[in-house]
């Protein structure tokens, strides 16, 4: 058979797909039989990316949003001829250690530019991923920033409120370098999506003002033409709608659920083998095909060599470097040690949120990379500083963005600007809010990035709005997800060490818990040490004698806890009061490090939350002064005396079992 690039090239994603699936008894066959005509066309015609080089800065990104599709892009990947995506690991799809996971994850192989399969985070991501362009565009020029970012999105991402989120964001933001492909096959697991939906997607994406056209999604052509004038839309995101048919040419099943989430089985492939023209054996790419996309893999690469020469006479290649790296440059431990010490010396009374404000006063100027944000509360995160300016669809220069009242969407943004590289996330809303921003917060923890999330009012000191905005399971909640840093500073000082903390921590996300009402400053000590690096240490010792009570708080907490150590020495017991900003710092610390903070004898928790992750800290019968239900509407010192978080209830807790 003589070889059709129309036909030929789709087809072997087709057969990928189907064979892998069928090798590994699960997968999801029919998205990619469905998409292969369209990915093969954006593929084929548009993406800039030199497989050879597969993290080139100024490559275009393509995120699978639709992400129980992942054997489009294994079988893209392999084809495209990405090195570490051998026939081997296609072969060895969903197996234990492959590259080729059940759905697409980050760091697993190169290519990968992001975790999906929850549906509607990869479409978010990709805002992210597609502002952080335009922003580093803004700083930085075409000459080294000059990229789109595609995504292949299904109906049931469309579905997923996020997507709401994400489509709003886009069209305000006027995201032109953003193209998404709308895999519209009418097909969910239940079955037709007139089940359970009737919207008119195109519309709805129209009126958030993005622009829109619909093609056949089986005609390569249509598509790469449809891609040439949404590239052209230059103010607006785009979305084409690619009318497919899920399953392509499975004789049976074709069109319908059964080729959503399924085998095909050995009867149907060889009917659809029949059916596409496909006579080969699984795995076999004849070499026509294979040099095909191998020059489809290869054709970026004088573009990026004449990219690298460009990066090498820039006046700006230090800056951009750093950022790809994502250091930190040399001046801001310097600039922190100066606000630190001027904290020290003039003992302050600030609510934390009010701290972290005047700890990103110092930070801020001294590292560029950092991006603000905050979901419609700036006033009350405290998230932006004075040399921040907005970042808007006539100006991404800014280092703001007003993210609105997109809890969910403004976390998967901030996912993808971290993984894009270039830009250090942070962004705010009320700790509450965490179970809003919960899901993009795990993907942050799952793909180890650095975003920065500053959730204020973060318990019942939030006073009168009551229990609909007082967390109280929060804290456990986030504790309890791996590979998360909780970090509950207890004054002004403590919170700047935690935003150092936050900034050098690379490898995951990191929440900052403060607090609306003010605290007092209680680290007073002369030195630079971190003492937050450690997770917990001994802010007060014991005096009238031998240790035998240790009070261990957080937060707002660690005051009361200082008022009750103060009371239990005055009456000879020999009490140490223990901050513990983060049990995950604490945790990894050594044995007897942990052995000689937590000292011997009775130990009390308090922190105005649940004690569910303290146990661990204080034992089955040590003491808890915090929460056992939800908060009320009331001012804070009432809430505080009426659910007992009170230095003499802890002192009770105490006295009770000495």
């Amino acid at each position: 058979m003589a070889f059709d690039p129309v036909t030929d090239m789709p087809n072997a994603i087709r057969a990928l797909a189907m064979d892998s699936v069928e090798r590994a008894k699960s997968g999801h066959p029919g998205m990619p039989m469905g998409m292969a005509d369209a990915a093969t066309a954006l593929f084929r015609d548009h993406m800039k990316f030199d497989a050879s080089q597969p993290n080139w800065p100024d490559r275009d990104r393509f995120i699978l949003s639709a992400g129980h599709g992942s054997m489009l892009i294994y079988a893209l990947l392999h084809l495209t001829g990405y090195a570490d995506m051998t026939l081997e690991e296609l072969k060895n799809f969903r197996q234990l250690g492959s590259r080729t996971a059940g759905h697409p994850e980050f760091g697993h192989a190169e290519g990968i530019e992001t975790t999906t399969g929850p549906l509607g985070q990869g479409i978010a991501n990709a805002v992210g991923f597609a502002l952080a362009e335009r922003m580093l565009n803004a700083r930085f020029g075409d000459d080294l920033v000059d990229h789109y970012t595609y995504a292949i999105a299904g109906d049931g991402c469309l579905m997923e409120g996020i997507s709401h989120e994400a489509i709003s964001m886009a069209g305000h933001m006027g995201l032109g370098r953003l193209i998404v492909l709308f895999d519209d096959n009418g097909i969910t697991i239940d079955g037709p999506t007139d089940l359970s939906v009737s919207d008119d997607q195109q519309a709805r994406f129209a009126a958030s003002g993005w622009h829109v056209c619909a093609v056949d999604g089986h005609d390569g052509e249509a598509v790469s033409a449809a891609i040439a004038a949404a590239k052209a839309e230059s103010g607006r995101p785009s979305l084409i709608a690619c009318k497919t048919r899920i399953g392509f040419g499975a004789p049976t099943k074709e069109g319908k659920s059964s080729s959503h989430g399924a085998p095909l089985g050995t009867d149907e492939i060889a009917g659809a083998r029949a059916t596409i023209g496909w006579p080969h054996e699984p795995y076999e790419i004849p070499g026509d095909v294979l040099d095909a996309w191998r020059a489809v893999g290869a054709k970026g690469s004088e573009e990026r060599e004449a990219w690298e020469g460009r990066l090498a006479a820039s006046s700006s290649r230090v800056d951009f470097e750093r950022g790809q790296a994502g250091d930190l440059g040399e001046d801001w431990q310097n600039a922190l040690n100066a606000h630190i010490a001027a904290l020290k010396a003039d003992a302050p009374k600030l609510a934390t949120r009010a701290a972290s404000q005047k700890a990103l006063e110092a930070l801020n100027p001294v590292i560029p990379e950092t991006v603000g944000g905050s979901a419609d509360l700036t006033g009350s995160n405290n998230t932006k500083t004075g040399a921040l300016t907005p970042v808007t669809a006539d100006d991404y220069s800014g280092r703001y963005i007003y993210y609105g009242v997109r809890e969910h969407g403004m976390a998967a943004a901030m996912n993808g600007i971290a993984l894009h590289g270039g830009l250090i996330p942070y962004g705010g809303t009320f700790m509450v809010f965490t179970d809003y921003c919960r899901p993009s917060i795990r993907l942050s923890a799952l793909m180890e990035q650095r975003v920065i999330y500053v959730m204020t009012h973060d318990s019942i000191g939030l006073g009168e709005d009551g229990p609909t905005h007082q967390p109280v399971e929060h804290l456990a909640a986030l504790r309890a997800m791996p590979n998360v840093t909780v970090m509950r500073p207890a004054d002004a000082v403590e919170t700047a060490e935690c935003w150092a903390l936050s900034l050098q921590n690379t490898t995951g996300p990191s929440v900052l818990a403060l607090t609306r009402q003010g605290l007092p400053t209680l680290r007073l000590e002369e030195g630079t040490e971190n003492l937050c690096a450690k997770g917990g240490y001994v802010l007060r010792d014991a005096v009238a004698g031998p240790r035998t009570v240790t009070i261990i708080a957080t937060g707002s907490e660690v005051e009361i806890a200082c008022a009750a150590r103060d009371a239990l020495e005055a009456e000879g017991v020999g009490t140490a009061v223990v901050s513990m900003p983060s049990i995950e710092i604490f945790t990894t610390q050594s044995t007897e490090y942990r052995a000689s903070v937590l000292g011997e004898g009775v130990k009390i928790a308090v922190e105005a939350a649940i004690r569910q992750s303290w146990d661990a800290l204080i034992g089955l019968d040590g003491g808890f002064v915090g929460m056992n239900g939800f908060g009320a509407s009331a001012p804070i010192g009432d809430l505080y005396n009426h659910f007992g978080i009170t230095a003499d209830a802890v002192v009770a807790e105490a006295k009770a079992r000495l």
